[in-house]
């Protein structure tokens, strides 16, 4: 993608598989926030979802932003909602990570978002190489990655933070950095799935 060699097909199939996973970023949250320990923490996280579900008042947050990039290169609202690109190997691994969420403990759960500290970085030279190399994506529908900027770098603050101080053992350690390691895995399989859907580059 950032090479510039994508065709629209595959920046296509890149961001209707994606979107299985936005859209279950806020029930992955979710799930984290029910197991919160206090009121202090759920205050905090609370706003994860909200940023990404929007709100009746604000608008419609980071899905209705991806919904955007959609329309960007060349996707209806429809198509995306419709779910019918979606490779059963994306579906698995995001349903495997709100799973994940859900059934462990809440500090592994938190460690698990921690792919974020990287985020800020990526998404500037994401959109860097968007408008650089692939002209007919409406610039505006990039909006997503620029929130994502900000955004990321204050929820990956708190989460850290919040690891930090308490995993003081080594076994729990242990099981934030097992948790991180699965987060990365769940990330590579949505990118397996769709280089087997759609390939990288020109195809031959």
């Amino acid at each position: 993608m950032h090479a510039g060699t994508l065709t629209r097909e595959q920046m296509r199939g890149w961001v209707a598989n994606r979107y299985y996973y936005q859209k279950n970023i806020p029930v992955k949250d979710a799930a984290i926030l029910s197991n919160l320990p206090d009121r202090a923490k759920r205050r905090v996280w609370i706003k994860r979802i909200l940023n990404q579900d929007g709100t009746l008042e604000g608008g419609g947050g980071g899905l209705e932003l991806w919904f955007a990039l959609g329309r960007a290169v060349g996707l209806t609202d429809a198509h995306l909602s419709a779910e019918t690109e979606v490779q059963p190997s994306t579906r698995r691994a995001v349903d495997s990570y709100v799973t994940f969420a859900r059934t462990q403990p809440w500090l592994p759960a938190v460690a698990s978002s921690l792919t974020e500290l990287f985020a800020p970085e990526l998404m500037t030279a994401r959109i860097e190489a968007l408008l650089a190399r692939y002209s007919w994506i409406d610039p505006t529908g990039l909006e997503y990655f620029r929130t994502r900027v900000t955004l990321a770098q204050q929820d990956s603050d708190h989460a850290l933070a919040w690891v930090l101080e308490e995993a003081r053992d080594a076994p729990t350690q242990g099981a934030c950095l097992e948790a991180l390691r699965f987060k990365c895995d769940v990330l590579w399989s949505i990118l397996d799935a769709i280089q087997e859907a759609y390939g990288i580059g020109p195809r031959r």
